[in-house]
């Protein structure tokens, strides 16, 4: 289970390309998939009961394992708990399940931070340090690296992966190649050009005399007719739907190159 407020996209897309990279090397010899599931991806539309409680029935009931990762926001409060992330935390370790939690030391603009929500995570994290460990990190490079060991260390070490072993079954091995997914032209334009870029960003810029998308040094909108915007437009989209790339900030004006679309980028000839 991810559980993380809405300002921690690239956090998310770095724990599920760190958990795809851990099956490729160890779910044969493991006899263990990690499936990364969000209610993002995994809940569907229900009526009848609270948002967060029908999140609990239909995902976080069914997770063995919760990575909670946090920045500046706590998220959004619920009927017993701040936030519906700290409430999917908290039912998880009453559970008796592992909870893996995270906290971001990444600069912020401060002006963009809202106060109140601010104050409430530090609450939070407060009352976290006499009930177990956490994990800080300061980039996303950081992150990636510790989160990628620690996940190592809790599969080979907690009780609740223990006890598996691949020679119970019989296995072919097969070997796994990434493959390339459909993409327009535009999309392939933008993400190949992104990957050139030292940090694999796309600005998307609206301003009085125009739209700019920027990537690479370059601007890819050639002339301001909604034509030619709403292209770029649904290539960023198609690239955020396929998890190719994700959204940093919370006004949609910059994008971020996943691992994974790194590697699809490099499979791409222009």
């Amino acid at each position: 289970m991810i559980a993380s407020p809405g300002d921690v996209a690239s956090e998310r897309a770095i724990i599920r390309d760190v958990i795809y990279e851990w099956n490729a090397v160890h779910s044969l010899s493991r006899n263990i998939v990690l499936l990364p599931i969000g209610w993002e991806s995994h809940s569907s539309p229900e009526m009848g009961a609270s948002p967060q409680a029908i999140i609990n029935d239909q995902i976080l009931d069914k997770c063995d394992l919760l990575v909670g990762v946090f920045w500046t926001r706590i998220g959004t409060p619920t009927n017993e708990h701040p936030s519906g992330t700290v409430e999917e935390i908290e039912k998880h370790i009453k559970y008796s399940k592992p909870a893996m939690l995270y906290f971001s030391g990444q600069p912020v603009v401060m002006e963009s931070v809202d106060l109140n929500q601010f104050k409430e995570l530090q609450v939070f994290k407060k009352s976290c340090q006499s009930r177990g460990l956490y994990e800080s990190y300061d980039s996303h490079a950081d992150f990636k690296v510790k989160f990628y060991r620690h996940l190592q260390l809790k599969v080979n070490q907690h009780e609740m992966f223990l006890g598996v072993n691949a020679s119970e079954i019989d296995v072919e091995p097969v070997p796994s190649k990434t493959k390339l997914p459909s993409l327009t032209n535009d999309a392939r334009i933008l993400l190949k050009e992104a990957s050139l870029d030292p940090h694999g960003h796309v600005l998307y810029l609206r301003v009085l005399a125009g739209t700019h998308v920027q990537v690479n040094g370059k601007d890819l909108v050639f002339s301001n007719e909604r034509r030619e915007v709403a292209k770029w437009d649904a290539a960023i989209q198609e690239l955020i739907n396929l998890q190719l790339l994700v959204t940093v900030g919370q006004k949609g004006e910059i994008f971020e190159l996943t691992n994974f679309g790194y590697q699809i980028a490099d499979m791409i000839e222009l």
